[in-house]
């Protein structure tokens, strides 16, 4: 015949169970708003501009949402150019450089000085480095005090497209090693 236990679970130490809640509760979850989804809806968005109700929304959702909207919708265009130009007033110290914008091209694994360098040859930052090559040689050709003798921008062009070149030319030699394993 076997005995029944009189014990809690939660005796001696360390304690067993939690503090609080027994864990037995069912916690409750919000799902998306967007129909027919079983998500989580963990990602508030607001129904319209400048309203404090929200949809919840999951990630996939809650991305599709953010693509379509408009902020801007339900201004006239004089009200829109103001909002905007109020906006713009206060994060002036965010405004977004050629190289660094969201959608420009780039993957973000070029250095500041590498930009610079690329912005004197004129070439995008996603560019291979036989284009720099082309381009420096170019450049190189045009401004050479050997063919433009007395010419003291010329020389100084130079010797900054020399800079440039070095810099790039030592960016993808340290890109080209890689550690043996």
């Amino acid at each position: 015949m076997a005995r029944s236990s009189s014990r809690s679970v939660d005796w001696g130490f360390p304690r067993w169970r939690g503090y609080g809640a027994t864990g037995s509760e069912a916690t409750t979850v919000r799902l998306c708003d967007r129909h027919g989804c079983e998500e989580p809806g963990n990602c508030p968005a607001p129904k319209s501009p400048n309203s404090p109700e929200r949809w919840y929304f999951c990630q996939e959702h809650a991305g599709e949402y953010n693509r379509g909207w408009n902020y801007f919708e339900g201004l006239t265009a004089e009200e829109a150019a103001e909002r905007e130009a109020a906006e713009r007033s206060t994060a002036d110290g965010y405004t977004e450089s050629r190289h660094h914008s969201w959608a420009g091209p780039g993957d973000g694994s070029r250095s500041r000085d590498e930009m610079r360098a690329l912005e004197l040859f004129e070439l995008d930052p996603d560019a291979d480095f036989t284009a720099i090559r082309l381009a420096w040689r170019k450049l190189a050709k045009e401004n050479h005090p050997d063919l433009r003798p007395g010419d003291t921008e010329a020389a100084k062009r130079f010797q900054a497209i020399q800079a440039a070149y070095e810099v790039l030319r030592l960016a993808e030699e340290a890109r080209e090693w890689k550690p043996a394993d």
